[in-house]
């Protein structure tokens, strides 16, 4: 049947999630996701629009969610665009900000869904190597170019990249647009979210799946000059004019109301990396520091396909990734105390075997 298909789709190579295994009483750590369930202010706003109103259409600016973004984070409502998901933010300003006939510098050891969407819109992506260390080597990303963009903290490594070299990228680059992709931010760095009045060429991106503990419910959201913003709205005017539902708004807005629960949430999140990664470390695992709810580990000695192959079979899923430069590396969920434990019993049976 790929006789219908349109010329370009059958070079395109779509990207391959994390797998959600079918298996009962499995430990899964391997697509990040929060292991603590959401405010149960989200619950109980969500509750309340269970009704007659939702044969309805929703709110297609999503005005109230836009009003409590912005209102945290200090900018004005037309700064804020959201959209069903971080990833369906990510398409809109590929194919917004970046079709310029140029080159789109990344990360090579990043988020694997750039290239895809490159591939997508026909733009060239031009992978920079992470120096020794996996870390971001600021003085690369210069030159003619047709954007950057790169997570903060990177995925997978979990590495930070500070504010101040976040700052030397968008002083370098005055003529493009560079999106820093914050999907983890709020496990242990500072949000570049402060520095958008000073340059109208950055976007932030964020999703409310990791940190807020509602990647069920499928929220992402931009902030940066209105200008920026104005051109994603046109892409999701022109694409989809609906694309939050009427639960995804409230709950979604329930959760920037409840700072408490989620600073508290964040916390514990944070503790169990530190220990997980020093329990690691004691295992012989190289740990990169992390800045995320993840940790990048490999083992000196064991091979991680074999070690990941190991703890399946014992229950517990993690993310290996074959990958050039990274193939020795799992990527670890932070679960809760108890998965965790389970993960470093698991890892201590197969170490002594």
């Amino acid at each position: 049947m790929s006789r219908f298909w349109s010329p370009f789709v059958k070079d395109l190579v779509p990207y391959v999630p994390g797998e959600q295994p079918k298996l009962d009483n499995l430990i899964k750590l391997n697509t990040n996701e929060n292991p603590y369930g959401p405010s149960p202010k989200v619950i109980e706003a969500i509750r309340g629009h269970l009704d007659d109103s939702l044969r309805l259409y929703p709110a297609p600016n999503a005005d109230d969610l836009k009003s409590s973004i912005a209102d945290y984070y200090g900018v004005t409502s037309a700064q804020v665009f959201v959209g069903n998901g971080s990833d369906e933010v990510l398409a809109h300003l590929f194919q917004a900000l970046f079709q310029h006939g140029k080159p789109v510098l990344m990360p090579d050891i990043s988020y694997s869904f750039y290239p895809v969407y490159c591939g997508l819109y026909g733009i060239e992506a031009k992978p920079l190597p992470l120096d020794e260390n996996f870390r971001i080597r600021v003085e690369d990303y210069q030159g003619d170019n047709g954007g950057i963009i790169f997570p903060n903290p990177n995925a997978p490594t979990g590495i930070l990249l500070p504010l101040d070299g976040i700052e030397q990228i968008l002083q370098a680059n005055p003529d493009s647009v560079v999106v820093v992709d914050e999907a983890y931010i709020d496990f242990g760095g500072e949000t570049a979210i402060a520095l958008v009045d000073r340059y109208p060429n950055l976007l932030v991106t964020q999703t409310l799946s990791k940190s807020r503990s509602l990647a069920g419910l499928r929220v992402g959201l931009a902030v940066g000059h209105a200008d920026l913003i104005e051109a994603l709205e046109r892409i999701k005017n022109s694409f989809n004019s609906y694309p939050l539902d009427r639960l995804a708004i409230v709950g979604a807005t329930a959760a920037f109301e409840d700072q408490a629960y989620f600073a508290q949430c964040c916390h514990t999140v944070i503790d169990s990396r530190e220990q997980l990664s020093a329990a690691l470390t004691q295992l012989d695992f190289e740990v990169l520091p992390s800045a995320a709810n993840f940790v990048f580990a490999r083992h000196r000695q064991r091979d991680a396909a074999e070690l990941a192959a190991g703890l399946r079979e014992r229950k517990v899923i993690v993310r290996h990734f074959r990958q050039p430069r990274i193939e020795q590396f799992l990527r670890i969920t932070v679960g809760t105390p108890e998965q965790n434990q389970a993960l470093l019993q698991a890892l201590n049976s197969l170490l002594q075997g």
